[in-house]
Order: C-alpha cells, then structure tokens, then sequence
C-alpha cells in the first residue's frame, strides 16, 4: 500500500481496504467499467448513516472531486425513507425525454432498521422496477449483535419479502466483484438488488485484486415464451400497470434473477468425490466456517477427502433450484450454517421436500431437535466448529484432529470478573451536564451518544425508562401515562434524531396533550456515527420556532455561552439561560403542563476538539489544573463534570486527582464546586522544561529475531475506544500490506468506540487464504494491550495460548468512567490483572511495560503508547514485518509522523539496548511532584516524613503527640506480632490525616509551596500564568455560587494567612467555628481515643481487623458538606466493624494488605 489514494484508484494489483471503503469504490468501478463499455451513464447515492455503514457518507465527502469527474452524485437523506424514494428517482430519470444520460445507477443505502423505515419507499421502487441501463442496489448494514444499535438485525428475510433479490458478500473482495454484479442483475431484471453487508464485513479489512477484466459478466437469455423480457420502470402504479408490474416482480424478474446467478456463479459448489455430507454458508458465516472447518483438520483438501461438498451462497433469495438439485445430488445430509433465523434453511427445505432421495437438512435445529447453530446472538468459528464435529461424527465423518486447545482454563480465584470498561460519554462532552435531571425523574432514553445513560448511575441522569426505536422517542410516554400515577416524563432526544424523524414525535405528544419535557440535546453533529452535520439541519432558533408553531407549551435554551446569542435571536417567548441553571430549568418545565422543550446548545466535545486543532474554532487560552496536595481526593470534581479527564492517582498521600491534559477538551465543568485545589493556568510562552528524548535512528536498532511464524500469523489488539487503537491496528495492518502480504483484519468497536472496550483482530498470510478476520480460541500469535484492564478480560483471553502467544501489554492503569467519581471504586490490583494475563501466554517472550509513563517521560505526551507498544513488539520478534514498512505505514496516517515514528524506535530500543532507553527517559514526575517515602526508610520513615509535615502544618508541639502515639501503638503491636508494622502504619498515615485537616491555614500553606509552582511550569513551561479558584465559606453563606478567581498576586494574603495559623483552633479562630471545622477537631480526639481503646484488646487474631478498622479515616475526604457526608459514611462504618470486632469476632481480614492505606504495589514491570 503506497498511498491513500491506491485503494479506490488503482486500476490493477492488490489493494487493501475495508469492506466499507470497498463500499465506496463499488460505484466508481462501475461509472469507469460503463465508459468503457460505451455507455453514457451516471451514477446517484443516498441513504442515511449507522453503524455498520457509518462512516459511509464522510468517506464518499472525502473523495467528491473523484466522484465528480466520474459523474457521480451523492446526496445524503434526510432519512432512509426518503432517500429510497429519491434513488427510485435516478431510475425513473431515465424515461424522461428531458435526460442527460441514459442511465443511472442508484445506489441507497442503511442499516437495518432503515431498512425497516423504508420499506414501504422500497416495495413502490421495485414493484415499479429499475432502468436497464441503470440499476438500483439497496445496501443494508446488518449489526447481527447490536453493537451500536438497539437491537440486533438480520435484514435477509425483510428484503426478501419486498421481492428483492439478495446477495450476501463475504469480504472487501467480494463487495467489489458482487456490488459490480448487483448493478448488472438489476439491470438485467428490472428488480432493485440488496446487498447485505454485516458488522464483520463493513468493519473488515483485507487485500483484493483490482482488475478491469477481473470480471467477465454474462447475460443468460431473458427470454419467456420466445420474448425477451427487458423491464421499464414505471412509477404510475395504477391499474392495469400495477397488476403487470406484481407480476412480472414475482415471476418473470425472480426468474431471471436466478438465470444471472447460475451464469456468474454468483453461488459456488466445491465438491468432492462421493460427497454424503454437504454444507452451505453465505456471507462472512462463509470464512467462519472455513475456520472452524480448518480447527477440527479439515483444509479445503481434507475436507474434499473426507467427503465433505460445500456451497457458498453468494445468493441467499431467491435460491436457484438447479444449483441446490445439483448440490444435494448423492447427500445424505445438509448441514446449513448462518447466523440468526433459518432463512436460507428453510429455503432448502422448501426446494427439496418432497424429492426422492432427498438429503437430510439442518441448522438451527440437531436431528433429535436440540440446538445445533444459535438463532441468537452472533457464531463465529469456535461455535460452528463445535456444531459440526456433532454431525460430522454422526455421519461417520470423524476429523483427524479436535478443536484447538487455548490452553487451561483460568484458576477459579481469577476468573471472577474484574471492573468492566463500559462505554462512557468523552472529556467534556455536553452529555455530560444536559443529562442530569432533577432528583426522581422519570427519563426517556434516545438515539445517540446521550443513549449511554443507560449505563450510568441513576442519581445522575434519572430513572432510565428505556429506549425506542429511532423516531419513536416520547412517544410510548402517550401510552403509559394514562395508567401510571407518575405526571411527567424528561425524554431526550438528539438533534440529529430531530431531524430525521424526532419532530414527528413532538408533534404526536403535543396532539395527544401528555406532560413531558423533550430535552433537545443540540451538539451540532451526529457523533455516533462520524460527526456530521444533520440533513436540513436547523439552527437552534429556526427548530424554537417551529417547535411553538407546532404548539409546544414553553421553550427553553440552555447553553454553555449565552453571550453567543444576539439580543433578539430567538424567537420571542423562548428564554435563555445558562447550563448552570439545568436543573432549575428543567424543574419549571415539568411544572408546566403540555409539551415543554429545552434545547441545550452545545457543541460536541469531539468534533470542537477536531475544529480547534484545524483552526476552526477559538481554543481556550487556560487550562484547568489541580494542586494534589490541596486535594482531598474525594471525586466531588468527577461528579461535577462526569468527566474521563477528571483522573484519580496515587500519591504519598493516597488518592488524589490529577487533569489528564492531553485528552481535556477544556469544558470546565470541573472547576464547580467547593474544592479550593483547582488553579486555572495559561502555559508560559517559554519552551517547556520537560524536555523530549532525542531521535535516533533506525540503523542504531537490530533487527530482531522473529518468535512466530512469518508466512501465517494473527494479531489481537485490545484497548480504549477513542484512544487510537483502532488507528493503529490500521497501521501494522497496512505495514503488513504494503509488505505484499495478505491482511485480513476486523475492527469491533460498535458503542465501545466511546472510552468503552476495543478489539481489533488481523491475519497476515504469505498467500492469499480463506480466513475469518476474527482471531479464533488459542490463535493468536500476538496478543497486543494497549490497555490492561481489557486485555485481561476473559472474552479476550480465550484467544491466547500458553504455546503461542507472545503478550505485549501496558500495565498503566487508566480509570474507568465510574472511577472518576466513586472513590470506592479502585483499579484492579496486579494479581487481577497481569498475573491473569501471564497464565494465558508464553512465559519464554514478552513483555510488561507502562507505555503511558514511557512515552510522558519520553515525549512529554502519552499519545503515542500504542506505537510504543508496536515496536515493542517488533523488536521482541512477535511481529514478523518489515520495519521500514511499518515506518512507512506511520507517514501514510500522516498524523505526528516525526514522533510516531520515533515512539515506534523507541519501543524497539527498549528490548535492543535497555541501557540506552533507560538513558533517555526524563523523570516520569516533575520537580514539583510529592517525593514519596522511601519504602526501605520503613515505618520510622514514614513517621519522620509525617511529623515534619504537622511540625510544617501547626509547630513541633503539635507533631508531638502523633509521634507519642504512632510509638504506642508499634510497641503493642511488636508485642503482639513480633516485627508486624501493618497497625503503625495504618495508624501513621491516618492520625496524620485527620490532624492534617485542610483549612484556611493549611490550604494558604499548600497554595504557596515552592515545589507547587515549580509542578506548574514543569507542566507548562517558564512565565506561565495562574489563579486560583477559591470559593470561601464567607461568600458561599452570602449567596455567591460561583468560584472567584485569584492571581499570583494573592500569593502574600496566602503567606500572611498561613502567618496566622497559630490561632488555629483557638477563640480567635474565625474559621474554626464552622460545623466542618468542629467536626474535623472531633474526629481527631475520637480517632485517638479509638485506637487506645484498641491497643487494650489487640490480640494476633484480630491485628488485621482492627488494622482495617484504623484505616477507616481514608473515607473521610472532601470539603464542606462534601467532608460532612463521607464522616457520616466513615461513622457507619467504623460502627459496623467495631460490632463485628466485639460481637461476631474479628472481621474478615481481606484487605490487611492494603489497609495502612499505602499505594498498592506497582504493576509496572519496566520504568517509565
């Protein structure tokens, strides 16, 4: 692959491409292959994007300039319905004496439940019929286990019963040859033609061969009663027309469709001598029963051996009954594989009933009517190839070899599921905040990104009523409403759902008079599936004016910035306010009676981030950043914003939380709330003092000895959807491609594409071969993690072996969304993690490393850690490919090229020569970062370092009595447990931290530390600006809501502050009279009085209880009524476990480990 433009422009050779870029190519192909014919046509596109053919319209935008030339017009649908009914449009232009050309070729495309939308749009189209020398082809996008839709789909039969023939491609190559011979048959029948494209093929990658004459179209004779049937279109559907046009549909054109199937083998038999078993598939089901085939022995020759005939159906309907006669010839049995219902396996049993000598069938269904193929779900090779060794063997038909083993089955203490990384809304999405709802809403959920509230906590974003189908949001509310007690529903509902077919929706709940709130979420882009725009979009006032005329009761606007609206923008009636006031808002509206809207305006994070970096659009000056010393670590900032660049971290002094600055999209939504550790700060002009490892060269690394077989290997990529997996899957991909390989490759992402679980599978063969893109059980050669928390879930892990699989992983550990504000909610300890992984893989090669630290220490930026990770791999021999092939494919992306390329060398360089990596990295903290107590220092460290900090905090007296008790409680304990520390420590870390109480004073103290503003322009580089954002208890009690900003300048107001501390707790302390004040002097005296009363019973039973028991304090984080709600937490707890240590006996000691609440130990293998 030498360039971007090869895979739709090179007219011959081996290109590689996903199935929907193969998608895109079809109708240029077909424009070039009628110029060369003679013909004088054109070509016409629209339909409505979903997933799996999302992303279908961009990358037609994206190459418009070569769809001009080739006379090609793309207008996207409003929705599918009407999209359909505009192809037909191009069909019927070809009768007009008014035309350009002579034909046209319609192509219209959707997923499933467009397919549903436009049904009634397709069955007028193709009882009217298509132009002879046009064409229409409905492409449907079949998501057969609803990774990004509501529901799961298998559009076959639905096309079928609007009478139009279906044909099933199995990979990108066969969308090129059939997507050319769709057009053919639907000229040559008068019929519109579907092509049914599934997950696994649109989301596919593989090489194919482009040729001109690659394919050699037959017309068979059309003839019926000696005359040629050649069908016009004709959309005037009354009598008698309408009568001629049904019947020709389902008998003269079905029959014609089958005449072109058997003339282009569009329906393949490979057969074997005294074949008595015979097995059909079509589409990608196809290459999964290669697969299976291949794992129980049986290659394309063992099989033809053992007797095995197979049919691969490239047409599902209408079936040819010469073919499926010839097929079944001699057999004893039919084995029908395919996913979902039994379409074709009924088909066959209808061909066949009734013949002597006919064979056997199943599928769906074993002989004794167990289940043989799953109607549910997905199959996949693993499942195909259990059900065949049931009916193999049956038959007598034994395979030489059973299914590959993946090795042993994990022990049963870590095969308990671990914390799941579920799809969550991105840094700074307008989500975020437009889904939160007054206490005790009933919410509607909808189309769209916003759907993700049904996974998140209800006290965030509501009781989640459910979804409906795209269009139909609010609409059952007119249904349940009459019979519940409950007066009012929030349905959300997206801006490009509204423009599709959510307006109509409003309009049925305005006619019926129910009580609801449509919340219009308005982000200027369907983001789900590639963010564009809506079509027909309307601006926010335009949609308030028609939504009054359609007799809304109130409209409201909510935005992030107001100042954006002209005084008399919106129409009159429509208030407008700030985001803040959301939930203000939504109150009044649910008060109101009838059909209220609140359109929030804000744009979508993601497609603003993108705008910024191309200088489309402002991009803020500051960037928000958090003192952790200051904070407490309590998750109230996460709450806040819901937001993933909101990060918790381990310090010295336990969890805190940092700003992940490469992936903030500046919303801001953190700096709300009380928490006065937040800082604003605007980057110095100066270069940054972190500096970046210097280049080096290619020619400074070996080349490394390949660990797995270079002529057949398969890759698994797993990771964090929007972090870059998928690009660089794409990368070793096209590495591999460009190396004159064979690739095949499937990207699973669905929802997961938003911070959820990512797998990208690839194959890489010296020849071409019949495979399934997805990685079976026990085959992967390469099991490569760019993220350790998906990487050691099981659903993955069934992939390696023991005896083959070389790993690869990060161990960095990257929050999950519900990390980010339950501090309860901790990362997975090594044991859960890594250890999980090594079980499964070779112990002889790979390597465990934080790619994130390493490429921070290395580049400043952990962009470019999955690249890391490739040279890694590289470089340990599990990725058998050129390197200046992988180079090249970094230029192609064209993304950070300079960096990439160098994160990829230095990958290899760790495991080529570790002392010159080791030589390179930077320090992974800052110089303003917290030095940690030196673990071989003790406990005698960890007091010494915590009784300078109080001596810092108040004075030395005030040290005197942590150290007087920390003393204690180590002589008891000694005597107890000779040299166990476990109670001392947890007593250490946690007198400190109730004595260390975050006042005014202490809170001045930490603002103003040296080591504080040497962490920000370590981080931001000399001359950099910052202010602190306070919100003081005075203004709080005068009504102020809002933060106020501060610049250096009140750095000596914090110096004279922290002068002051001497009247801390004191009558003149008038900051200490306060209810959290009193409360944080409380827990001190009860915290000291507890663990004496503890030392008097501590016996060696119950030392790990009741060091537990002393690391209670830790719940206790946050400020003002934050700090109040987590003691009350804390008191419940301490009570639970004091009964348990006094009445059922000591508590289970899980978790003495970690209960001194010191940093759990790295899961880092290498540094960085």
């Amino acid at each position: 692959m030498r360039s971007l433009d090869e895979k739709y422009e090179k007219a011959q050779g081996q290109i590689y491409l996903s199935g929907l870029q193969a998608l895109v190519r079809v109708p240029m192909d077909q424009r070039r292959r009628d110029a060369r014919l003679g013909r004088r046509t054109a070509a016409f596109i629209s339909g409505y994007e979903g997933s799996p053919l999302a992303g279908y319209d961009l990358e037609l935008m994206r190459w418009k300039s070569t769809l001009d030339e080739l006379g090609i017009v793309f207008q996207p649908g409003v929705n599918e319905e009407l999209a359909a009914t505009a192809v037909q449009g191009s069909q019927i232009a070809s009768t007009m004496p008014t035309r350009t050309v002579d034909g046209v070729a319609g192509y219209w495309y959707g997923k499933a439940p467009g397919l549903d939308r436009a049904a009634d749009a397709l069955r007028h189209n193709n009882i009217s019929g298509t132009s002879p020398r046009g064409g229409a082809v409905a492409i449907v996008g079949d998501d057969v286990i609803a990774k990004s839709s509501t529901v799961p789909s298998a559009s076959e039969s639905a096309i079928a019963e609007l009478g139009i023939p279906v044909l099933v491609p199995v990979d990108p190559q066969d969308v090129l040859d059939l997507g050319i011979h769709a057009i053919e048959l639907s000229r040559f029948t008068g019929l519109w033609v579907g092509l049914k494209i599934a997950t696994n093929v649109a989301d596919g990658s593989a090489s194919a061969v482009v040729d001109p004459d690659r394919l050699d179209v037959v017309l068979p004779d059309n003839t019926f009663g000696g005359r040629p049937y050649v069908h016009r279109p004709d959309a005037n559907l009354g009598p008698p027309t309408l009568a001629a046009h049904e019947r020709s549909m389902t008998g003269d054109r079905l029959e014609l469709a089958r005449r072109y199937a058997r003339a282009n083998g569009l329906n393949r038999i490979y057969d074997a001598p005294d074949a008595r078993v015979g097995i059909v598939a079509a589409g990608s089901t196809y290459l999964d029963l290669r697969q299976a085939l291949d794992s129980l022995g049986l290659t394309h020759g063992e099989a033809e051996a053992k007797g095995i005939r197979i049919l691969r159906l490239g047409m599902v309907w209408p079936l040819d009954d010469e073919i499926m006669t010839a097929f079944a010839e001699g057999l004893e049995e039919i084995v029908v594989v395919e996913e979902k219902r039994g379409f074709v396996e009924a088909g066959i049993k209808g061909l066949l009933y009734g013949r002597p000598d006919a064979p056997a069938v199943v599928g769906k269904q074993d002989t004794d009517g167990a289940e043989l193929f799953r109607a549910d779900a997905d199959l996949g090779a693993d499942l195909i190839a259990r059900g065949l060794r049931r009916r193999l063997r049956a038959r007598g038909v034994v395979p030489e070899a059973r299914p590959k083993d993946p090795g042993p089955a994990p022990s049963a203490r870590r095969s308990l599921p671990l914390i799941t990384r579920t799809p969550y809304f991105c840094s700074g999405c307008p989500h975020n905040r437009s889904t939160v709802v007054p206490d005790g809403s009933l919410v509607g959920g909808g189309i769209g990104c916003h759907a993700m509230v049904g996974l998140l906590p209800s006290e965030h974003t509501g009781e989640v009523l459910g979804l409906t189908q795209m269009g139909g949001e609010g609409t059952n509310w007119i249904g349940i409403s009459p019979f519940v007690t409950t007066g009012h529903l929030f349905q959300n509902l997206g801006d490009g759902t509204f423009h599709h077919s959510g307006s109509l929706a409003i309009r049925a709940a305005v006619a019926a008079r129910i009580n609801i709130t449509y919340k219009l979420l308005y982000n200027s882009a369907v983001a789900m599936t590639g963010g564009q725009a809506a079509v027909g979009g309307m601006s926010v006032a335009q949609v308030a004016r028609e939504l009054l005329a359609e007799g809304v009761r109130r409209v409201v606007v909510t935005t992030d910035d107001p100042k954006a609206y002209r005084r008399g923008a919106l129409p009159r009636g429509v208030d407008l306010r700030h985001r803040d006031d959301l939930v203000t808002v939504q109150e009044e509206l649910a008060a109101t009676p009838g059909v209220t809207v609140l359109i929030h305006d804000q744009e979508c994070a993601a497609e603003l981030r993108r705008k910024r970096k191309r200088g489309k659009a402002p991009d803020p000056a500051y960037r928000a950043f958090i003192n952790k010393r200051v904070c407490e670590g309590c998750g109230d900032c996460g709450v806040k914003s819901n937001c993933l660049s909101v990060q918790p971290v381990e310090t010295e002094f336990g969890r805190k939380t940092q700003i992940h600055q490469p992936s903030c999209n500046k919303d801001f939504s953190c700096l709300d709330g009380d928490c006065p550790s937040f800082v604003t700060v605007t980057p110095g002009k100066g270069r940054k003092r972190r500096r970046v490892a210097p280049a080096i060269d290619d020619a400074a690394l070996a080349r490394p000895r390949f660990v797995v077989d270079p002529d057949r290997f398969s890759v698994r990529v797993t990771g964090i959807g929007g972090t870059g997996v998928v690009t660089m899957a794409q990368i070793v991909a096209s590495a591999a491609a460009r190396s004159g390989l064979w690739v095949r490759a499937l990207d699973q992402t669905g929802m997961s594409q938003k911070g959820g679980a990512v797998v990208s599978d690839i194959k890489v063969t010296r020849t071409a071969q019949e495979l399934a893109s997805k990685v079976g059980d026990g085959e992967c050669d390469l099991y490569l993690g760019c993220d350790v928390l998906v990487a050691s879930s099981q659903e993955h892990l069934v992939t390696a072996s023991p005896e083959r699989t070389v790993a690869v992983v990060s161990t960095a550990e990257v929050p999950t969304g519900a990390m980010v504000s339950d501090t309860a909610v901790r990362f997975p300890g090594q044991t859960d993690t890594v250890d999980r992984i090594r079980e499964r893989v070779r112990s002889d090669a790979g390597r465990f490393v934080d790619a994130r630290g390493a490429t921070l220490a290395l580049f400043g930026d952990d962009q470019y850690a999955n690249v890391f990770l490739v040279g890694v791999a590289y470089q340990l021999g599990a990725l058998p490919l050129p390197a200046d092939d992988i180079e090249a494919a970094i230029a192609l992306n064209g993304v950070a090229v300079d960096a990439n390329t160098q994160a990829f060398r230095r990958g290899r360089q760790l495991i080529a020569d570790p002392r010159a990596y080791e030589a390179a990295l930077s320090p992974s903290a800052g110089d303003g970062a917290e030095a940690a107590v030196d673990p071989a220092a003790g406990i005698d460290g960890l007091v010494e370092h915590r009784a300078a900090e109080l001596t810092a905090y108040q004075n030395a007296a005030y040290a005197r009595p942590y150290t007087d008790l920390v003393g204690r409680v180590r002589a008891a304990e000694d005597g107890v447990v000779q040299g166990s520390t476990v109670l001392a420590e947890a007593v250490a870390r946690h007198l400190f931290k109730l004595m260390a109480y975050k006042d005014e004073y202490e809170v001045a103290r930490l603002s103003v530390r040296p080591e504080f503003l040497a962490e920000l322009e370590e981080e931001f580089g000399p001359g950099v600006a910052y202010r602190f954002r306070l919100h003081p208890p005075v203004l709080r009690a005068l009504g102020w809501k809002k933060k106020i900003s501060l610049g250096p300048w009140f750095r000596p107001v914090f110096r004279l502050l922290y002068a002051l501390r001497g009247l801390r707790g004191t009558p003149l302390d008038v900051f200490g009279y306060g209810k959290v004040r009193r409360t944080e002097r409380r827990l001190v005296a009860e915290y000291r009085e507890l663990i004496e009363g503890l030392l008097t019973r501590l016996t060696p039973g119950n030392l790990a209880a009741v060091a537990e028991i002393a690391a209670l304090p830790d719940l206790v984080r946050g400020y003002e009524h934050v700090k109040l709600g987590t003691v009350e937490r804390y008191r419940d707890e301490l009570a639970e476990r004091l009964a348990a240590l006094d009445g059922a006996g000591p508590v289970s000691p899980a978790g003495a480990a970690s209960a001194s609440g010191a940093d759990r130990s790295s899961t880092v293998t290498d540094r960085g």
